[in-house]
């Protein structure tokens, strides 16, 4: 059954508005609505909002284990492991960490630990095993998930989620989800559909690089879709608009991973990510992770010059050196440019990807090994398109009746307008 909470707000005053809850299940066809007032500094309540004014019955006396890092806190900035291990009628005995582990902060494998705070085990699914096992669920009546995703197909976060509701199901726990916001909006979808054989760690299901959907919404689709069978709920937000980017909720940005330290940088992330793979820095280890991207072999004038040519909507370029302490060329001198968001509306993410990857294979076709960026992209078929030469735009215009296919498909799993 898939369950959340939908909201119906009056305005009283010019200046206030108030939300009402109706807290009844509901179909996944249905949508969560919108308050109609003015936004504000607290316009977007996550699901760990909307559970701590509205506690959930299921939750009473339950033994609870919660997947969660850094990102998951409520609107006072209490981390959700805090307001679940503090009620009394909820019963915490674990938390399970993602990559980057509890606090985000790793860039490699994570061990198994305790939290300093309540003294609960932290589980880490980015060890030797990348799921809960049977011992680390012993006893667990509920799991919940409250992450912040970057609205990327090939960022981990998704994959655990749907890991984890895989274990909930074949252990008849039940799972929720405390919804945040896709930071890069709910309306824009782009790029290729992952290759079926191409199902991994970073990529759980045939979608686009930007789906352009919540956790929430995932969780949904994939316990639909992929016949997960989980006891599904989803704990709504109020307040968040499908057009919204992350920057426009009220919300406070905390980095979900050491190098997506910003909204504006999580908007190129997708574009940039699948290009370290042929061979370039994308600014790992510099200030300005995925604002940045460079090697030794790159003449940053005439390259940041051809990309000035194609007139990329949403971006600028101007020439740049960096030496990256991670990745790539690590402690090596890099030439390159560094890439200014300017409009993230008009910014199409996987466009500029190929756009560079193009460029790249163009200018340097004995350094940049175009054929590598299939490892995050997914699409065969696209790496093809760009070796015969074809042109970015055309390459792009292609992906539009898969992309619609899927854009039809997922409609029945929203949950916002």
């Amino acid at each position: 059954m898939y369950r959340f909470r939908s909201q119906f707000c009056f305005v009283a005053l010019a200046t206030a508005w108030i939300v009402l809850l109706a807290a009844h299940p509901r179909t996944s066809s249905a949508r969560a609505q919108q308050p109609a007032g003015p936004r504000g500094a607290a316009a977007t309540l996550t699901g760990v909002d909307v559970y701590e004014r509205y506690p959930i019955e299921p939750f009473k006396g339950a033994r609870v284990g919660l997947i969660t890092n850094q990102t998951g806190v409520d609107s006072a900035g209490r981390r959700t492991i805090d307001v679940l291990a503090h009620r009394k009628d909820v019963n915490l005995v674990a938390i399970f960490s993602p990559e980057h582990g509890l606090a985000g902060r790793e860039d490699t494998t994570v061990a198994d630990s305790k939290d300093a705070a309540t003294g609960l085990p932290v589980y880490s699914l980015y060890s030797g095993t990348r799921r809960p096992t049977d011992e680390t669920l012993k006893g667990i009546d509920v799991l919940v998930f409250d992450v912040q995703d970057a609205g990327v197909r090939f960022y981990t976060y998704v994959t655990t989620m749907a890991y984890c509701m895989e274990a909930a199901a074949s252990h008849h726990i039940r799972f929720f989800v405390f919804d945040r916001p896709n930071p890069l909006g709910g309306e824009r979808i782009e790029g290729p559909i992952l290759d079926a054989h191409r199902i991994s760690f970073t990529g759980y299901f045939p979608m686009p690089v930007r789906h352009g959907m919540t956790m929430g919404e995932l969780a949904q689709m994939f316990n639909a879709e992929n016949q997960i069978g989980a006891d599904l709920h989803v704990e709504a937000m109020i307040g968040w608009r499908r057009n919204e980017s992350f920057d426009e909720t009220g919300l406070k940005w905390i980095a979900p991973s050491p190098n997506l330290r910003s909204p504006g940088a999580a908007f190129l992330y997708p574009g940039l990510d699948i290009l370290q793979a042929g061979g370039v820095s994308v600014g790992r280890g510099t200030g300005q992770p995925f604002e940045m991207l460079g090697a030794p072999w790159i003449r940053p004038d005439q390259f940041a010059a051809e990309l000035g040519r194609r007139a990329i909507p949403g971006v600028s370029f101007v020439p740049a050196e960096f030496t990256p302490a991670d990745g790539p060329y690590r402690g090596t001198l890099c030439h390159g440019v560094k890439i200014t968001r300017l409009d993230p509306h008009a910014l199409e993410s996987m466009r500029l990807g190929i756009e560079l990857a193009d460029e790249l294979h163009r200018l340097y076709p004995a350094d940049f090994h175009l054929e590598k960026i299939v490892e995050l992209l997914g699409s065969p078929s696209t790496v093809d398109r760009l070796e015969h030469g074809d042109p970015p735009a055309d390459i792009v215009a292609g992906w539009a009746p898969d992309i619609e296919k899927f854009r039809a498909m997922r409609e029945k799993y929203l949950l916002y307008h």
